[in-house]
């Protein structure tokens, strides 16, 4: 009596091919969000605390495929996240503020202007959820790029939903949630933004 191991049967292979596929998909998806470049970078700005090297933050970002402008200050290490080719949506002027705790959903691309300030704590989202059935609310993942204008100051702990243009010379009040575009030159405060004041153009 033998004792090999039989081969597979023609019957079983399928099955294991369509296991096989099936694990390469969730692997791949899984790990889609997984970009070992910016895992390096983010432990090597942690090592300097939040008020410095800010200067040397903005450069190791803009060396790491990030578009960041002349004289851009990143303090503390910003929460980046997103699938595939992140570094292609990710745009920063010149002389720029961005302080601690900021994060950016690179989901689709977000464009920052030159001399715009970004509050503690601030969400830039690109991504969220269409209303779905009433078996699951959240339904299909949406994405939309979010563009903010020159010289816009966003307070801190605000906001900014997909799909949002904020105009040149805004200004964003602390823990704003602003979910439609604003004007150039006013002021939103509120969950959700209203505008509470039209600023001077001088």
């Amino acid at each position: 009596m033998s004792d090999a191991i039989p081969n597979d049967t023609p019957q079983q292979l399928p099955v294991q091919r369509s296991f096989i596929a099936k694990m390469k998909q969730i692997l791949s998806e899984d790990t889609s969000g997984l970009h070992p470049r910016l895992l390096l970078v983010e432990l090597v700005l942690k090592l300097f605390p939040q008020t410095t090297a800010n200067h040397l933050r903005a450069g190791i970002l803009d060396r790491t495929g990030f578009g960041i402008g002349a004289g851009t200050l990143v303090r503390g290490t910003p929460r980046i996240n997103g699938t595939k080719n992140i570094y292609q949506n990710l745009s920063i002027g010149v002389d720029c503020l961005i302080d601690p705790g900021c994060t950016f959903d690179l989901m689709d691309r977000i464009t920052i202007g030159d001399r715009v300030t970004i509050g503690h704590q601030t969400m830039i989202l690109t991504s969220s959820h269409e209303i779905g059935t009433k078996e699951q609310r959240a339904g299909a993942v949406m994405q939309a790029p979010v563009i903010i204008n020159n010289g816009v100051w966003i307070g801190p702990r605000s906001i900014i939903l997909p799909g949002i243009t904020i105009g040149e010379g805004a200004v964003i009040a602390a823990g704003t949630l602003v979910n439609k575009d604003v004007a150039a030159h006013t002021r939103v405060a509120g969950t959700p933004a209203k505008v509470v004041e039209t600023l001077t153009v001088e």
